[in-house]
């Protein structure tokens, strides 16, 4: 594993030289007493190479947090799930996911194929822990797509700097089952309900439209309502 005690050891001698900080980050620091401990993250802590029990982590969640940077330099995140394991270590600072059917937008996807830079959060809400990996990003069309049945492409991470975040503000929350909507072994997945809104039936596909039919027909936005607040949509 890579860590950059040499760059600790440059902090430590009174250089302000960082691939982390800037100004605002150096001033707040300083207004809390806070930059030798910054410092000692980013020499000590924060690392290029994923470590063995890192690689068990990553491998063992079926959800995190996905940010990316749009054409215009606005930031977003995004909820990421599948089944437990659904994202895959492919070597020491490479991972892969596959992107999974949704609302047509690509915005996520699209960031990261236009600025290639993202932040994944992984969090254990149950043993309350969590791991943030930074780095870039690319949409990747290849036989590995086999291997996520239902998956329309896959997303190659290339890891720069991943690091332990303290859990200790995470709540405990225990799984129930989970979501309905993951593609079974074949790629078939149930038609979400948000398709069967009236407003989206002239833009949704031919295909979508005929399974609208077959699950009872266009609802309004009440009746969308309703399924949400019940956790049924």
């Amino acid at each position: 594993m890579r860590y950059r005690f040499k760059d600790l050891y440059r902090h430590t001698q009174g250089e302000s030289m960082s691939e982390f900080y800037g100004n605002a980050h150096r001033a707040l620091q300083d207004e809390f007493d806070t930059r030798r401990l910054a410092d000692l993250m980013e020499g000590g802590v924060m690392h290029a190479e994923l470590a063995a029990h890192e690689v068990e982590f990553i491998e063992s969640r079926d959800m995190f947090f996905l940010a990316t940077i749009d054409p215009f330099g606005r930031p977003t995140v995004s909820y990421k799930g599948g089944a437990a394991g659904f994202v895959r270590v492919t070597g020491p600072s490479t991972l892969i996911f596959p992107w999974y059917d949704g609302n047509g937008m690509f915005y996520s996807a699209g960031n990261l194929a236009e600025t290639a830079k993202v932040g994944l959060l992984f969090i254990d809400f149950l043993t309350p822990n969590r791991l943030r990996v930074q780095g870039e990003a690319k949409i990747l069309r290849d036989p590995a797509l086999a291997a996520w049945p239902g998956a329309q492409f896959v997303i190659g991470v290339t890891i720069e700097s991943v690091w332990v975040n303290c859990p200790r503000y995470i709540h405990r929350y225990e799984k129930i089952e989970d979501s309905k909507y993951l593609p079974d072994s074949d790629g078939n997945a149930p038609l979400p309900s948000w398709k069967r809104l009236d407003v989206a039936q002239d833009a949704i596909s031919p295909a979508d439209r005929a399974r609208v039919a077959t699950a009872g027909g266009a609802i309004d936005q009440a009746a969308y309502g309703a399924l949400v607040a019940k956790g049924e949509a």
